[in-house]
């Protein structure tokens, strides 16, 4: 069982910064990627962006430019870089790992408003 804590999340005014956290119960590097999803009210959850095991990343349309998912094989943590935050950003953010199974964090919120 893989145990993933998210953190980092909060109110931010347009235009500001997050930077989420996701730290994992043991080694990050037994993944095959690790992602971030968001899911804003009574909308579906969507891929944010997200990370392979040999650091190819990928990012919705939306957030290009803008974020940066990275990670710390060392805290085996993964990192979401929130820049230039939108009002259209505010959701729950959840971090994921992919390896045998899937798993998924708590969620964090953010909330991008004036």
């Amino acid at each position: 069982q893989v145990q993933l804590v998210e953190s980092g999340g909060g109110l931010v005014q347009p235009g500001g910064s997050l930077r989420l956290s996701c730290g994992a119960s043991g080694s990050i590097t037994r993944f095959n990627a690790m992602a971030w999803y968001r899911q804003a009210p009574g909308k579906e959850r969507d891929l944010v962006a997200l990370i392979a095991s040999g650091g190819s990343t990928n990012y919705a349309d939306s957030v290009k430019g803008r974020f940066t998912i990275s990670t710390d094989n060392a805290k085996n943590t993964v990192y979401l870089q929130m820049n230039s935050l939108k009002p259209e950003d505010t959701a729950v953010y959840y971090c994921q790992v992919r390896g045998l199974r899937v798993y998924w964090g708590q969620g964090t919120q953010v909330t991008v408003s004036e």
